[in-house]
């Protein structure tokens, strides 16, 4: 598989490194984890092949024998062009086998990330238990960086696919509804003075923000004067630098820091940072631990359902 264009950002990512934030190893991996899964799904692989993570705009790929493929996340208009000209379109959460040609993922909607599995999975190799790129680590997914024009991509093992012309099913699956106007984030609030007044507050998206942080812009918040000794921090800490506009912490967070902390992002939310865009507005509720592991427990018991419909409908293929 060979990278015409890049997009702005895409990267190779699985589930992350666990057990290394010790030694000062970030977490890495797809922002939406429950997105790239659900696309490894649809393509028969393990959850934890990793797939091409894309931000604001996909790739454009072009493959010399048939694959099957499968888009998750944001909505995107995807384009099949085959070797003969003809151009088909590329259905979103769901299994897609294509003949030889082009595939082409456009301009992302109604978020700005998505995920794309191939049957078989990437043959990049593990490091530290993981294919995740590491940006600020710069090892990794393709030697530690994002994709680049001319770069090659090798599968696992043969897709076994023998497609001559696109095949889609008409049926879809999404896990998350498309994000509303304005995005609540439920947080854990810590014990600092300023925790609660996060509570209800209102935000926009810096456009500064990436995959270490997500920078917040609105009416700054009191920082009190003084130092204090950094601690550990993970994904889905807020942090209150000077300035008083909190940071999000995501997946390639550092795994310690100096800025007071407000709190923790509630997990059943982490997947929606994952799609906010700059300007984009959102509002922060603060819940109890009984409360976030309420949230989380449904999460989970609403995916396992999830997958039990999609192995049903799979195996009808």
């Amino acid at each position: 598989m060979k990278v015409i264009a890049p997009g702005p950002l895409t990267t190779l990512q699985d589930a992350g490194r666990h057990g290394w934030r010790h030694v000062g190893v970030a977490h890495a991996g797809a922002l939406d984890p429950d997105s790239a899964a659900l696309a490894n799904r649809l393509v028969g692989n393990t959850g934890n092949e990793a797939v091409l993570e894309y931000t604001l705009t996909g790739p454009t790929l072009a493959f010399d024998s048939p694959l099957r493929i499968a888009l998750c996340g944001a909505l995107t208009d995807a384009l099949h062009v085959a070797v003969d000209g003809t151009r088909t379109a590329v259905g979103h959460g769901r299994p897609v086998e294509l003949p030889p040609g082009q595939l082409r993922i456009g301009r992302l909607r109604l978020g700005i990330r998505g995920w794309l599995a191939v049957a078989s999975g990437f043959d990049v190799p593990e490091v530290l238990g993981s294919r995740s790129t590491d940006l600020r680590g710069g090892f990794g997914g393709l030697d530690g960086r994002a994709l680049a024009r001319g770069d090659a991509l090798v599968l696992r093992a043969p897709s076994g696919v023998a497609a001559e012309v696109p095949s889609q099913p008409a049926w879809w699956v999404e896990f998350d509804d498309p994000l509303p106007a304005e995005t609540l984030i439920r947080y854990l609030p810590s014990s600092h003075p300023a925790a609660m007044r996060l509570d209800a507050s209102h935000w926009q998206v810096d456009p500064r923000s990436n995959r270490q942080g997500l920078r917040l812009h609105g009416h700054a918040l009191e920082v009190a004067p003084g130092d204090i000794i950094s601690a550990a921090v993970a994904p889905g800490t807020i942090q209150l630098p000077p300035d008083g506009r909190p940071i999000v912490l995501l997946a390639d967070a550092q795994t310690t820091g100096g800025y007071p902390r407000l709190g923790h992002v509630a997990a059943v939310d982490m997947p929606r940072l994952a799609q906010l865009a700059p300007g984009m507005p959102l509002r922060w509720q603060a819940v109890d631990a009984h409360q976030s592991r309420a949230l989380w427990q449904a999460r989970r018991a609403q995916w396992r359902r999830l997958m039990c419909l999609l192995d049903e409908r799979l195996s009808t293929l």
